[in-house]
């Protein structure tokens, strides 16, 4: 008896400790345990959850793949203004298995408008691409100290905003371009930033050793990265650094390392490349290649910046060696770069002031680098990234406009199916007729029946690179206008009215149809650009010509009027 109350006890305790710690346990959800599962890298990977945090969560841009347990959104954060700190979680692998092919958009001068770019982006990944390279210079919209930096007609973080949504609409990754060392003309330009040029009386390149330098490259970084929280490559620029070793701090850096112009070079770029991987873990950086071509393997390799970098290879001549593109893989493999991108051009990069995109020569270009591309096997250790389609608007920020973005359309398209296709065939030709609705003429260099958004702009330009200059000429080459109306004669109102009727009406009427035809133009160039290009291209391509025709139409209506009056003579004596 005794016994069984024993077990009666023992029984009804168990059952009274098993009920206490399923009432006082805590949930399952709320755990220690899960929420450091739920925090696990694997976790964020598979999520694709967004990688930056600011001033506070922002839902995920990228569509997940895959949400097979509970998302836990991270705690609110009070904003950090450490620049080291201002970016915390890592970038999510999204591994990517096939080389990108990205247009290159060089807004440095004639940026398209967003409106613009609504209607090309669509086009842009039907002919192929799946990335744009966004070289903004003075179109960021730069804020506080920085503000001086951005151009009059400066993209809104509003136009930002619109231009990413876009992108990711279309599947186009979009990867940021900010020049760190060389080509920062449009920083070194302003008063303020003199002492940081590394030459004195030149815009070009930035002092790497200037106290100030370094804080300044920073402020831009991070306000571009601050926009482009979802970017998983960043473009560094660092090319054509001109005058490198010439100033009193970098001499003096030289006198005491050897001379090492290589080492002076990639202290700085490796410099920001750390605070770039600090400001957003797992960035991944690249850097234009020319200046590592100087370098040593051994200083590449103790830089440390093949760790978290790789070189953008460019060439865009149309009989570029690629024997020697070749060796500078084997030089960046051997460094220990685990990447490697190319450059190719397809417009820009055919005449410093061209204004009508040479097709054939783009075409050759990209031929050339498909030959390049089919040789990566053989480099086992260095993958290839991706192609970037560079588009230059000018050469440098000072100099004048290359061909207009809607120009360069045509060979854009060509170009992108050739890497498509592998080469120039039928099928790739048929392909770009088919979606610019245009019949492709290489020997002329041009599209014929064009009707790709931008195409308007593309036909006038046409006409005027062909006709306006010539149709100038012609007139001033006629037999009456080359005998009695001489720049002599003009000074000294001296002609015979009926010499002058045999022209008069054609000159007059030469000038309505291009005045007309101009003001056409202008409104259409309006709808894609900034009045600050439309200027621009009307002073340098339109404007002489069209004030040289007022001028003559002026000139032959006063000088009739005088009815063969004898001339007026200069004081002159015997």
């Amino acid at each position: 008896m005794n016994n069984q109350k024993l077990m009666r006890l023992i029984i009804g305790g168990l059952v009274i400790v098993a009920m206490g710690k399923f009432i006082f346990s805590p949930s399952k959800g709320t755990s220690g345990k899960t929420h450091q599962i739920i925090q696990s890298s694997k976790f964020w990977a598979d999520q694709r959850v967004p990688q930056l945090n600011l001033d506070e969560y922002q839902e995920d841009p990228v569509k997940k793949e895959h949400t097979d347990g509970p998302v836990v959104q991270p705690e609110k954060k009070n904003t950090i203004q450490s620049k080291q700190e201002e970016f915390e979680p890592d970038v999510s692998d999204n591994t990517q298995t096939d080389p990108l092919k990205i247009v290159h958009l060089d807004l440095k001068g004639a940026a398209p408008k967003v409106t613009y770019l609504k209607e090309i982006f669509p086009l842009l990944s039907s002919l192929g691409a799946n990335g744009i390279l966004l070289e903004y210079e003075d179109m960021f919209p730069y804020e506080g100290e920085l503000a001086i930096l951005k151009s009059g007609f400066a993209y809104s973080p509003e136009d930002i905003e619109e231009i990413k949504s876009l992108a990711k609409q279309h599947k186009l990754e979009l990867i940021p371009l900010v020049q760190v060392f060389g080509h920062m003309e449009f920083v070194l330009k302003h008063k303020k930033y003199f002492k940081l040029r590394e030459v004195e009386n030149f815009p070009n390149s930035l002092n790497p050793l200037a106290p100030e330098s370094m804080e300044l490259v920073q402020d831009m970084l991070t306000q571009v990265m601050k926009k482009h929280q979802e970017a998983r490559w960043f473009h560094i620029g660092a090319d054509e650094v001109r005058g490198l070793g010439e100033s009193e701090d970098s001499k003096r850096w030289l006198e005491a390392n050897n001379g090492d112009m290589g080492r002076l070079y990639l202290n700085h770029v490796t410099a920001v490349g750390k605070f770039m991987t600090k400001l957003k873990r797992g960035i991944k950086l690249i850097l234009w290649d020319d200046m590592f071509r100087k370098s040593s393997t051994k200083s590449i390799k103790e830089s440390g910046l093949q760790d978290f970098a790789s070189p953008m290879i460019w060439e865009y001549t149309q009989n570029m060696n690629v024997k020697e593109i070749g060796n500078y893989i084997s030089k960046y493999e051997e460094a220990g770069f685990q990447g490697v991108w190319f450059a190719s051009a397809f417009k820009g990069a055919s005449g410093i002031d061209q204004t009508w995109t040479p097709i054939t020569h783009h075409l050759k270009n990209h031929l050339q680098w498909q030959e390049v591309i089919t040789s990566m096997p053989q480099y086992k250790s260095v993958r290839f990234h991706g192609i970037v389609l560079t588009g230059w608007q000018r050469y440098e920020h000072h100099t004048v406009l290359c061909e207009l973005l809607p120009v360069g359309i045509p060979s854009l398209a060509v170009c992108l199916q050739t890497l498509k296709y592998g080469s120039f065939d039928a099928k790739a030709q048929s392909e770009v007729q088919r979606i610019l609705g245009c019949e492709i003429e290489l020997s002329k260099n041009e599209c014929k029946g064009v009707s790709f958004p931008g195409s308007d702009v593309y036909e006038m330009v046409k006409k005027i690179n062909d006709n306006l200059e010539s149709s100038v000429k012609k007139i001033m080459q006629s037999y009456h206008f080359r005998g009695s109306f001489s720049s002599y004669h003009r000074k000294h109102n001296f002609a015979n009215p009926r010499n002058l009727g045999f022209f008069k009406d054609e000159l007059k009427k030469l000038m309505n149809e291009w005045d007309s035809f101009l003001k056409t133009f202008q409104q259409i160039m309006e709808a894609v650009f900034y009045p600050d290009t439309v200027e621009e291209w009307l002073e340098e391509n339109v404007n002489e010509h069209l004030e040289r025709l007022n001028e003559m139409v002026v000139d032959v209506e006063r000088i009739i009027k005088l009815n063969g009056q004898p001339k007026v003579e200069a004081l002159l004596t015997r």
